[in-house]
């Protein structure tokens, strides 16, 4: 077999996630089809981590094994199955993957961006694609409840559960590095940018991060509070989720130096 990577795209509004799951409409369960359409057979293909049901993604990572003896090029195989996808989903590039790749594990770093529209009314054009609070947000407020989360801790306070977690996790399980954690002003005031730099994120770490960072800078909830759980982290989970739709997976790294 030879394994070949992929960096895909894909307006997540309308699909039930990346995930495969028995009921399809998966991004996953797309994507595996158009290979089958191709190969005239099943193959199954490994991400660098799911998205949810409503996220976008400007660059999710895969690899798949196809048969040694297939003769399509990368660039034959971007063009292949673009032409077997809905155009809300597209492969942006491809390459022979590395010795030893996985998409998975060989993952050392993720950047996700959280978009938040500040205007009064919200473009149709942006319907599905940003988190609209046209009441406002206090960006310096919000900036200064990001900077909390910088640096090593344990964010189990920060993460849903998804059903699949160990009965007795070991201490480092839910402890994660976010390098930085930023928000720019953009369009005069009226979208602020959430970009999000870690080693890693459990199941809608992001969102949460989002959506009680977004209680602090409403004064809903003050730096200390916010600083408190993630000093004690056995405490009650966050309960502020933000929505899916301004959720964006924006890079993976698969170098220390990206």
């Amino acid at each position: 077999m030879a394994r070949i990577h992929f960096t895909c795209a894909y307006d997540g509004s309308h699909w039930s996630g990346w995930q495969s799951q028995a009921g399809g409409g998966t991004i996953q369960d797309t994507i595996e089809a158009a290979f089958a359409a191709i190969l005239k057979e099943g193959v199954r293909i490994a991400a660098s981590g799911r998205t949810d049901a409503g996220v976008h993604a400007h660059a999710q990572h895969f690899h798949v094994d196809v048969p040694a003896d297939c003769r399509m090029t990368p660039q034959n195989w971007v063009a292949a199955l673009n032409a077997h996808l809905p155009a809300s989903i597209r492969i942006m590039a491809a390459c022979v993957a590395e010795p030893g790749f996985h998409a998975r594990f060989s993952a050392v770093g993720k950047v996700y961006e959280y978009l938040i529209c500040t205007a009064p009314v919200l473009s149709p054009f942006d319907h599905n694609r940003m988190w609209h609070c046209p009441y406002g947000v206090d960006a310096a407020a919000l900036a200064a409840a990001l900077k909390v989360y910088e640096g090593e801790h344990d964010f189990r306070r920060f993460a849903a559960k998804r059903g699949n977690e160990p009965a007795d996790p070991p201490a480092d399980y839910f402890v994660r590095t976010i390098y930085s954690a930023t928000v720019s002003v953009e369009q005069g005031d009226a979208l602020l940018r959430l970009r999000f730099h870690g080693n890693g994120f459990m199941y809608r770490m992001v969102r949460l991060l989002v959506g009680t960072a977004q209680k602090v800078a409403a004064d809903k909830m003050s730096l200390p509070e916010l600083q408190q759980m993630l000093d004690s982290p056995t405490g009650e989970k966050t309960r502020h989720c933000a929505p899916a739709c301004g959720l964006y997976l924006s890079r993976v790294d698969y170098s220390e130096h990206a």
